[in-house]
């Protein structure tokens, strides 16, 4: 059987691939369980200290849900469908936004519903210049189902957002990056490399400090200020007193200085 998330991995970095390049690398129940699966694994491998997901071929990320699949569930009735589809794409996607390790999305093409889901959720986002993403789940007559309209109102802005949700219209790259659904866009051949590089920036700080940045911020987001400083004020007291809190204190302690440097 055809692996649906092969796993590479390059010194530290796991690079998955949603992989069913001849339907769009669509979201079928079981390639969302086997990400899941990977995720686990990842979780607790020490020796992978981020995660790389992009799709397989030259055409897309992930052009959404499987829609053929989701149709028999809502077939069977709403809580078919909430149980099966919804709850499924939404545990994901949590997953993703809450994963303690980063995850940056190589966004190589189509990226519409699901696939713009799975790239709203995830840590950091680079994108080929050859990319196009869509909010259509409109046009199906149903809202987005795995977050879309919950993240993408707080990354674009409510009116932003909901002009993408309400038309169902494709958006360039360009647009992508304006209301911060990506990070930065590069040539499509430059996609896997210039994503690698974005997470050995990242990999070379201590994991404890990666693991809390993420958490403090991924829970403070949607809390007031006065919570989210107590989420941050936790992560810190987790990492005081360990071993590499101690050693980058010193390091900068001792770093080289020169007449003009201070503190």
């Amino acid at each position: 059987m055809t692996e649906l998330i092969p796993i590479e991995l390059r010194d530290g970095v796991a690079l998955l691939t949603l992989n069913r390049p001849e339907k769009l690398n669509a979201l079928s129940y079981a390639l969302i369980d086997r990400l899941m699966q990977r995720l686990d694994a990842i979780e607790v491998d020490n020796a992978v200290r981020a995660v790389i997901l992009t799709g397989a071929s030259e055409r897309a990320f992930s052009a959404g849900a499987d829609i053929a699949e989701f149709s028999a569930s809502v077939a069977r009735g709403a809580d078919h469908a909430v149980r099966d589809f919804v709850r499924r794409g939404q545990t994901m996607t949590a997953r993703l936004e809450s994963f303690n390790k980063p995850v940056i999305a190589a966004v190589n093409g189509l990226a519409y519903g699901g696939g713009c889901e799975i790239t709203e959720a995830v840590h950091l986002a680079v994108a080929s210049d050859r990319a196009r993403f869509a909010k259509p789940e409109i046009k199906l007559a149903m809202p987005p189902t795995f977050g879309g309209t919950q993240r993408l109102p707080r990354l674009a802005g409510r009116k932003r957002a909901l002009e993408l949700l309400l038309t169902g219209e494709p958006f360039s790259p360009a647009h992508a990056l304006a209301i911060g659904l990506v990070n930065r866009v590069v040539p499509h051949e430059e996609l896997i490399g210039a994503a690698d590089a974005l997470a050995r920036q990242i990999i070379r700080h201590p994991p404890g400090a990666v693991a809390a940045v993420i958490t403090a911020t991924t829970r403070g987001l949607n809390l007031s200020i006065d919570e989210g400083l107590l989420v941050e004020r936790a992560q810190f007291a987790m990492l005081a007193g360990r071993e590499e809190l101690s050693h980058g204190l010193a390091e900068w302690r001792n770093r080289p200085r020169d007449a003009a440097q201070t503190g």
